[in-house]
């Protein structure tokens, strides 16, 4: 049985509904009366899903007018909520004969057999379930589903445009803009309060009905001509000949692109009557809905992909850009991505922007290196969390607990608000010890630096009241850079650092690139195992014109100052030598081509390989100085990724098996009479510098913001006692497992402020 005059002419009449000025009610029921009459069924229901989980009936033409805001059922209760449950349309000939199917008296349903419901769609989102049923047995079509669907996608504009809350009641308002508390990886700490930005903003559709479909169509065909060359140019950019996983990734984007049976379901979608940007919002929520209820992590994977895909075509019908301008950040901003590079994020104007929230990037990502630098609360791993937030949706950023408010009620802002300002006040105070000696209860001296590796973190030293730049990633000036920067290059940006610094010293990490830091116009090596490859010290001497090039960039820079750099990633003292070596001809040619040469030169060696360990002794007479990378150190002690969640509780950094590890390399500088400096997040937390102090580590460089109160930590520590009762701990081999709990009452015996 067709419906009189079709999808089409439902929809204009629909739109004509939706324009008059009538409440919300009478605009529903006015709505349902439409879709029935159009569909020739004797009855058209609409169920909203409510915040606290339901879904409610709001209108009816057929059923018992008296049953609406009334009946509810749960998602997965019933035929209408197992439409909710599954996000997909159901059309049954014997709706009572389904096992799903749930009897509600108040409705007066039981006469009816046949049923067709579909889901109230929108980003992937249920809002809700609209329904259309028979007395007679019927087997819906195809084009009554699809112009069913249809129907519903202009239900859930009118659902979120907040029309209806004005009927929903206040203790149980409609999903759509309902609360979300989630929690992912903190990767840069701090606390944020603003309202989203999406840095690649979603399209506003604003017109769903087309008034001429073949224009729809040739609007329509042209941005996915558009929409494939720029996923070709993508590839294209990308492409040196490699091979293998990062391939095959951009060829499955590719394939998305050119995918016959999703532009089919666009191309039906205009012919339906649909504008060509609603049609690809209403394909791709559908595929979104589907996707998302998936277990299988590469069809999950794949929902990336789509997103991405129709959001280009989007664009393209829209004729935006792809990619909010830094300038149209507005006032307290927290941006919102599925990713971003670096130099994306450095674009935009940091006095406006309170937090970042990414869907995947790590906390030794490029982008986390950044948001620390800058200070920026930022916090990882929320899968899909671009589709739950709406551009300006009010949301809350905890970098340190890794916690995101989405939408937060009031309490929670209040209290997040208090939090934050306890936070204010503690910087305040941290900013009152600036100036400080940080010195011990009992006298002893602790050096505080600061790391770095761009010119924007500068200021912090002065800020921070570090006693130097105790780590420069000098990596992160060419991760950014669209090339390999040549020896002036480098040289200028040395020299500004230097300048930076005034009178502190800078100590420069030679390049520690390869594993998950690759440069961007370097080919990308496949290994199976990155962390463990050539990377660091090993390109370095592997490529020796790469290491020679920066070190003499680093000796014409630090002419008539004190010049440190410290190798990464050495694994033996045979690798030091071979790079002293290195180091030693561009110090002799500096001296043959009459450059001022710098007045005192130090070459230290990073201890963050476990080898080294058991070479300790012989490395600390070969360096000028140590310096500890904990961070790299205890995932190679324990084997174990640090970023991995699944093996992120089977260690800690103050487990015996690390502490006897740490105190042998103290123990060799001490012995031997070179600084011994920990550079790693370890000696950015209160509770692992104070064990590192105990341990008689003296030396610590930090992220700026840990140096407030790591000093607030020290002025309250009596270093000798806590010296003595650790190394107690250390000596009882009885002991199994972590410390954190005994050093943290040895620190509350003691009245150390943590």
């Amino acid at each position: 049985m067709r419906a009189p005059g079709g999808p089409r002419l439902l929809l204009r009449r629909l739109r004509e509904v939706m324009a008059e000025p009538v409440t919300a009610q009478a605009r529903l029921d006015r709505i349902v009366v439409l879709i029935a009459s159009n569909m020739v069924a004797e009855v058209c229901s609409l169920y909203v899903a409510r915040a606290d989980g339901p879904l409610e009936l709001y209108a009816t033409e057929g059923l018992n007018r008296e049953a609406v805001h009334l009946t509810r059922m749960m998602p997965g209760e019933g035929l209408v909520g197992l439409i909710a449950a599954t996000a997909e349309p159901l059309a049954l000939s014997d709706a009572q004969g389904h096992p799903h199917f749930s009897y509600r008296p108040e409705t007066g349903e039981e006469i009816y057999q046949s049923f067709l419901g579909v889901p109230v769609l929108r980003g992937g989102a249920t809002l809700g379930v609209l329904v259309v049923q028979n007395r007679a047995r019927r087997t819906y079509s195809e084009e009554e589903i699809e112009a069913l669907q249809t129907t519903a996608m202009l239900l859930a504009e009118m659902i979120v445009s907040g029309e209806l809350q004005s009927i929903a009641g206040q203790e149980a308002p409609i999903a759509v803009r309902r609360p979300e508390s989630l929690t992912g990886q903190p990767i840069a700490e701090g606390l944020g309060l603003g309202h989203v930005v999406l840095h690649q903003p979603r399209v506003a559709v604003a017109k769903i009905v087309a008034d001429d479909i073949s224009m729809e169509l040739d609007r329509l065909e042209k941005a996915i001509e558009a929409m494939r060359a720029s996923v070709d140019e993508l590839i294209d950019r990308s492409d040196d000949g490699r091979s293998g996983e990062h391939r095959e990734v951009l060829e499955a984007f590719r394939m998305i692109a050119h995918d016959r049976g999703w532009l089919r379901r666009l191309r039906e979608a205009v012919a339906g009557g649909l504008t060509a940007e609603a049609a690809v919002e209403r394909v791709q929520s559908d595929a979104r809905a589907r996707l998302q209820r998936q277990t299988d992590p590469y069809l999950r994977d794949r929902l990336h992909d789509l997103t991405d895909i129709a959001n280009r075509l989007l664009h393209q019908l829209a004729g935006q850009s792809l990619v909010l301008e830094p300038g149209e950040l507005p006032d307290n901003a927290i941006l919102v991505a599925r990713s971003m590079s670096p130099a994306a994020l450095l674009d935009y104007d940091r006095s406006r922007l309170r937090g970042v929230v990414l869907e995947e990037a790590g906390a030794s990502s490029h982008v986390a290196i950044v948001a620390r630098a800058l200070s920026i609360p930022a916090v990882s791993d929320l899968p899909n969390i671009t589709e739950i937030v709406e551009q300006g949706d009010a949301i809350i950023v905890d970098g340190v607990t890794g916690e995101v408010q989405v939408r937060p009620p009031p309490d929670v802002e209040a209290s997040y608000g208090e939090k934050a300002r306890l936070r204010a006040r503690q910087q305040d105070q941290y900013r009152a010890l600036r100036d400080k000696p940080s010195v011990t209860v009992d006298g002893v001296t602790i050096g505080l630096h600061m790391n770095a590796g761009l010119l924007i973190d500068m200021p912090h030293l002065e800020e921070s009241g570090a006693d130097s730049i105790g780590l420069f990633r000098t990596e992160l000036q060419f991760m950014l850079a669209p090339s390999f920067p040549r020896l002036n290059a480098q040289e200028a940006i040395y020299r500004s650092v230097l300048e930076a610094a005034g009178d502190r010293t800078v100590t420069f990490r030679t390049l520690d690139i390869g594993g998950d830091k690759m440069l961007p116009y370097m080919k990308r090596l496949d290994e199976e195992n990155p962390a463990l490859g050539w990377r660091a010290i090993r390109m370095g001497l592997d490529r020796p014109g790469l290491l020679r090039t920066q070190l003499r960039a680093m000796l014409r820079a630090t002419a008539g100052r004190e010049l440190k750099v410290m190798i990464p990633m050495v694994s033996t003292v045979t690798e030091f030598d071979a790079a002293r070596k290195l180091f030693d001809l561009e110090i002799a040619f500096a001296k043959r081509c009459g450059h001022e040469p710098p007045r005192d030169i130090k070459l230290g060696a990073m201890v963050e390989v476990p080898s080294l360990v058991w070479e300790i002794d012989e490395m600390a007479q070969a360096a000028d100085f140590l310096s500890v990378g904990s961070n790299d150190l205890m995932q190679y002690v324990f084997a174990a990724d640090r970023v991995n969640k699944r093996v992120a509780g089977r260690f800690d950094e103050l487990s015996p098996a690390f502490l006897r590890a740490l105190k042998a390399i103290a123990d060799a500088g001490r012995r031997h009479g070179k600084p011994v400096t920990l550079c790693g997040e370890m000696g950015g937390r209160p509770l692992g510098a104070m064990a590192l102090i105990a341990l008689g580590f003296r030396n610590f460089s930090m992220a700026a913001t840990a140096i407030g109160p790591i000093k607030a930590m020290v002025l309250s520590l009596d270093a000798s006692a806590a010296q003595c009762e650790l190394e107690a701990m250390l000596a009882d081999h009885s002991r199994h497992g972590s410390l954190r709990a005994l050093l943290q009452a040895l620190a509350e015996r003691l009245d150390v402020r943590l």
